[in-house]
């Protein structure tokens, strides 16, 4: 069995030493999370919420420290960015490109009413007001392993507010490079949107090579009262590479919290969403797509957890495995005593394109309150028959048919993407993956 302490020493084993933080909370929050990584072990299959995902290859890797510098020009990676997000945040390997990214200027830090998109290291100083609140206080690392080897690394990351009651029209763009084979990087993310205010933020992890690595990403999203954010995640790393993800989210009063995830990459992944609808009348859609061939594993996890009265949640989760892949699902919804009127319906729909694919799901209420209208269900099959029969019958072949079939049954959650561009690109990638020229 692999301890805490070796995995912990093979990531540690050529950390940067981090510049000290002229603030001490900022500073005091890094030692807590190195000393508590400390004591904690790697998950294994025998632990109830990892029992499907075996992630001992990922334990036994020999990783190697980041390298500060890249010598990536805008021309190697400006096929990711997108037309419609005028600010940009990039990094590679975990490591802040300025070169690469167009933040909002330093006017943000004075006008309360431009949006500020800034790295991490910019903002502490800058809007530490903002942040000290809820940075590392929202996805916690006192019993998660991962969430506290990101945090003990807390250095480079990125920064998102809406200021309130403003309406922000452009996505904005953060997007994680990997080009290190055998490194490990620990991407940040802190998104809040004040009072009032609307914002669309995609965040987006790529590869320029096929080959090992780990991402291990930490994500906090804030949503003051009234508040909007349409966050889209896409999960697009290499085949041999292991990316393990953690996302908090906190609704306030009134809140609208709109999540699109879609997993294509990694040999091993594992995403952990928690949202807690903090208060009354807050509500949230979370849809979520894994799309895996070969010998792949994508594990999603996710909570919505009902504090308050008269909360609204819906919940959509996809599969499409081929080859001998795996996807597990685990979905819980929350209905804490005293959240009447909670309104919440969850969907796990999983297609099974071979005879070696497999699925675990399960879909799970825990209703403590007496007035509410909860539904869950899952469904794990092939492709239907009669639908095959109809395509057929109306002259396509059986290939066509079951290629039209399968790539419907993912891109309907595609389609959910606000950004256009975006979702074009995906729908190509999700039809190029579900073709098959034969049977």
């Amino acid at each position: 069995m692999v301890t805490s302490n070796s995995y912990l020493e093979s990531l540690l084993q050529g950390r940067p030493q981090l510049p000290p933080s002229p603030l001490a909370w900022f500073n005091h929050l890094r030692a807590n999370a190195v000393d508590r990584a400390g004591t904690l072990k790697v998950p294994t299959t025998r632990d109830e919420e990892w029992r499907f995902t075996d992630i001992s290859p990922l334990a036994a890797l020999s990783l190697k420290p980041v390298r500060a510098a890249s010598s990536l020009e805008a021309a190697d990676v400006e096929r990711f960015y997108l037309p419609e997000a005028k600010n940009r945040l990039v990094f590679v390997d975990g490591v802040y490109m300025p070169h690469l990214s167009s933040p909002t200027g330093p006017d943000s830090a004075q006008d309360p009413e431009v949006v500020v998109v800034t790295d991490l290291s910019t903002a502490v100083l800058a809007h530490a007001k903002a942040i000290e609140p809820h940075l590392g206080r929202h996805a916690g690392f006192q019993d998660n392993l991962f969430a506290a080897l990101n945090t003990a690394f807390l250095h480079d990351g990125a920064v998102i507010i809406a200021p309130r009651n403003v309406a922000v029209e452009n996505p904005m763009h953060v997007l994680f490079i990997a080009t290190q084979s055998g490194a490990a990087s620990h991407p940040r993310c802190l998104f809040i949107a004040q009072d009032g205010s609307t914002v669309t933020i995609l965040e987006d992890y790529v590869t320029l090579r096929e080959d090992v690595y780990v991402t291990n990403a930490v994500t906090e999203v804030v949503l003051g009262n009234n508040a909007q954010i349409n966050h889209i995640r896409v999960q697009r790393d290499s085949a041999q590479a292991f990316h393990i993800a953690n996302c908090a989210v906190s609704l306030a009063r009134s809140s609208r919290y709109r999540s699109v995830s879609v997993a294509l990459g990694a040999r091993i992944s594992r995403y952990d969403l928690n949202t807690r609808l903090e208060d009354e009348g807050a509500e949230c859609a979370i849809d979520g797509l894994a799309l895996i061939t070969g010998r792949q594993l994508a594990d999603t996890h996710t909570c919505i957890d009902h504090a308050k009265p008269n909360g609204i949640s819906r919940q959509s989760h996809k599969c499409i495995v081929d080859g001998a892949a795996q996807a597990v699902f685990n979905g819980k919804v929350l209905v804490r005593p005293g959240a009447q009127r909670t309104d919440s319906a969850q969907s796990s729909r999983n297609l099974l394109l071979s005879a070696k694919a497999r699925v675990d799901t399960k879909p799970q209420l825990e209703i403590f309150a007496d007035d509410v209208k909860c539904a869950h269900g899952a469904t794990v099959g092939q492709l239907d028959n009669e639908e095959l029969f109809y395509l057929k019958s109306r002259g396509l072949s059986e290939v066509a048919a079951r290629n039209l079939l399968t790539y419907a049954f993912g891109a309907e959650i595609i389609e959910r993407i606000s950004i256009a561009s975006l979702r074009h690109r995906l729908e190509q990638t999700a039809l190029e993956q579900t073709k098959k020229t034969e049977l």
